[in-house]
Order: structure tokens, then sequence, then C-alpha cells
């Protein structure tokens, strides 16, 4: 049912296909590799390739969540609310960098939620950081996900400084090799290494459709907060914990558009994450089935008449 859902709402992403989205964000790999890969390819192929990277994106969100019990029983909400979410802004549907990145961040959340119960968790941390690392060569801003691992780490372990130098360490790795490939080059130098940021005010150009998507981001969101914090108490210590970072995730990521941007919306897919575990939860905890039906079919609603009845996809 989920990936039918998917089918149905992301459909014209498929009727209106566009080429594989660049910015001044992008890192060296995906402007090097994986765009040239897609220019000499169909827009239909960029779009397909985007459905199967969202859609596995949406399965790992809700492994997370049914592993980690971020919920009190199983549920696929966190993988509906995803799908819905990436739908509600149509630059979050194509193929573009963050959209590519998240796919690496996520896991780089499950490594870090599993060192609440690692005895000896060099091994992942390490892995976390070379993860990121490898991710910051897709989407360079992806970078400040560094701080929200650091606190994570702080947070679900007792303070070990080794700990976090190996995670920076890690994350630093492919930045070393690349340096050393450079020198053979003979093209190293720090603005190749490392790609040039301006912070600014990002360029919003407002429409009726990205007001109505905002405003059932944000309420879904505070009435998720609420419900988390509502049943905070009941839940293990580990859960509190796990719902703490995900906060904290959120609130780094609202960062990240500041950075080299722009007037679309492409970087601020990185926010879809921790926004779909907030929204389950609205879906989830609600006591009136009739309420979180209601605010589903509206989400639906609003999807396929900005989709269908606009011309925001042309």
């Amino acid at each position: 049912m989920l990936l039918v859902l998917g089918l149905l709402i992301k459909a014209p992403l498929f009727l209106y296909a566009k080429p594989i989205q660049i910015a001044a964000t992008d890192g060296i790999f995906y402007t090097k590799v994986i765009v040239p890969f897609f220019q000499h390819s169909r827009p239909f192929t960029a779009c397909t390739a985007s459905f199967i990277l969202i859609y596995i994106q949406a399965l790992f969100i809700n492994y997370v969540a049914n592993e980690y019990r971020l919920t009190s029983r199983q549920t696929y909400l966190p993988a509906m609310a995803y799908i819905l979410i990436t739908s509600l802004l149509p630059e979050w549907n194509y193929l573009s960098a963050p959209l590519i990145a998240n796919t690496l961040i996520i896991l780089c959340l499950v490594l870090l939620f599993k060192l609440y119960n690692a005895t000896f968790g060099k091994e992942t941390i390490y892995n976390m950081g070379l993860i990121l690392g490898l991710c910051t060569f897709i989407f360079f801003p992806s970078l400040f996900v560094t701080l929200c691992l650091l606190i994570g780490i702080m947070i679900l372990r007792p303070f070990r400084l080794n700990e976090l130098l190996l995670l920076i360490t890690g994350v630093l790795t492919p930045f070393y090799f690349y340096a050393v490939y450079l020198f053979l080059k003979d093209n190293l130098s720090f603005s190749m290494l490392f790609t040039g940021m301006k912070v600014q005010v990002p360029e919003i150009i407002n429409t009726i459709w990205l007001s109505v998507s905002v405003v059932i981001l944000t309420l879904l969101f505070f009435i998720g907060g609420y419900q988390v914090q509502f049943h905070f108490r009941k839940m293990l210590i580990q859960v509190r914990k796990n719902w703490s970072i995900l906060l904290i995730y959120l609130l780094l990521t609202m960062g990240i558009p500041f950075v080299n941007t722009s007037s679309s919306f492409h970087n601020w897919v990185l926010m879809a994450v921790p926004f779909a575990f907030f929204h389950a939860a609205a879906y989830f905890y609600i006591s009136r089935k009739w309420l979180s039906l209601s605010l589903f079919f509206i989400t639906i609603a609003v999807i396929l008449v900005q989709q269908y009845a606009t011309t925001l996809w042309h």
C-alpha cells in the first residue's frame, strides 16, 4: 500500500519529468560523476531514480522508528509521512544532491542510535564519520550534520573525548585521500578541497500553495511534538534520547538553506527526515481517529490540487 500511495501521489514526477537539479552547494562527486551520468539520459530516468531513492529512504525511516521504538507499537506511518512530506513541495521530488545525501544521513542516524547499547562503539563511530565525510562530496552543507552526530554521541554515551575525535577523523578521511589525489595532480588548493560557503537569506517566491504546504508541515510538526512531549514520561530512556536527537537534527537542518541559498527549495529537503518522525507521531497518537484521517485527506487533497490543477510542475 505504501508503494501504491507513492506511485499515485507522485505520478506528476513522471508526467512532467525534469532533468537532474544542480546548485552551488553540490559536491564534487555529484557534479563530476552523478550529474554527467543523468545528463546523458532522458529526464524520465532521473525522475525514476528520484522515486526509488524516496521510497528507500521512507523504508529506512520506518525501520528507525520501529527498531528503536519511537512509537509504542509497529507502524508504517513514518514511511507514509515521509512520502507525503516530499510531495508537499515540488522541488523535493526531483533528483538533487540533498535528496541523495538524505540516504547517507539516514544511515548515519541508524548507526548513531545503535551506539546506546554498544559496549565498544569505536568502529561504528568511525564508520558513521566516514559515511558523512563521503556525503559532503555529494552535498557539501551536510558537513554541518557532524555537529548533530557529536551532540548525539554525548547524549547516548558517557563523554569520551577520543570517540568525538574518532568521529571527526572519519569525516576528514575522504578529504585526506582527495587532497592526496589533488597533490599528485599538482592541483592542491583549499578552494578545491572545500566548497566556498556564503550565508545569506533565502530568496523565497511566495505562492498560495507554498503557504498552504508550510502551514501543513508546521501544524503536523507541532501536533506531533506535543504528542511526543505528552507521552515522554512513558517512554524508555533510550527513546527519549532518540527523540531529543531528532529535534536537534531538525533545528540544525533549518540553518542549511541559508548556506549558498537560491530561490528553489532543494536545499530544504534535509528537513523532511526529522519532520517525518514528528508527523508520524501526530497521526499515531491522536486519539480521535476522525481528526487524523481528516489531516491525512487534507494533505492528500493539497498535494493533488497542487500537482494537477496548478502550473507549479511546468
